[in-house]
């Protein structure tokens, strides 16, 4: 693998970190504002964005190549509304999508076939990861008084995850 696309890795895997940590912030917050939905919600993303940076370190690791952690600031742990948290997860999946997008468009300049091959799956999810969150921010807004915001967040898991 050439350094260029190492780099893109590690610099997609830490941002997976960081997702998987602000998430877990998110979740913690939901819970504190007693929004368990969402709670359960984003505690189940902090868990997937861990699992899509570990699949990083192995197709690095698998390629003989000891992958580099870097530093990952704390995330933001206060929040105005729910709409604030809708809106930073959306930020997050467009922050992920360009970050592979990246990376892809580096392992076709270099011609890394296992690398294209690899990101795929994160394409392909991406745009689904996408779909939950700008539902997520529509579904927050539409929720207009605390009754919506209560039945919302009872459904929130099922609203986001069905087929």
């Amino acid at each position: 693998m050439s350094p260029t696309i190492v780099q893109a890795f590690e610099k997609q895997a830490d941002h997976e970190r960081l997702a998987s940590a602000t998430y877990l912030a998110l979740s913690h917050w939901c819970e504190c504002e007693h929004y368990s939905g969402f709670a359960e919600f984003f505690k189940k993303q902090s868990a997937e964005e861990t699992a899509h940076a570990a699949k990083f370190y192995k197709h690095l690791l698998d390629r003989g190549i000891t992958p580099k952690l870097g530093p990952l600031p704390a995330p933001d742990a206060h929040f105005k509304d729910l709409l604030d948290v809708a809106q930073l997860a959306l930020e997050l999946e467009r922050a992920n999508s360009f970050g592979i997008h990246a990376a892809y468009e580096i392992s076709v300049e270099e011609k890394d076939y296992p690398s294209q091959v690899f990101l795929y799956s994160f394409i392909a999810e991406q745009v689904e990861e996408e779909a939950w969150a700008d539902k997520m921010v529509a579904k927050v807004r539409a929720a207009s008084c605390a009754g919506a915001l209560t039945y919302l967040d009872r459904h929130i898991v099922k609203l986001l995850t069905e087929e």
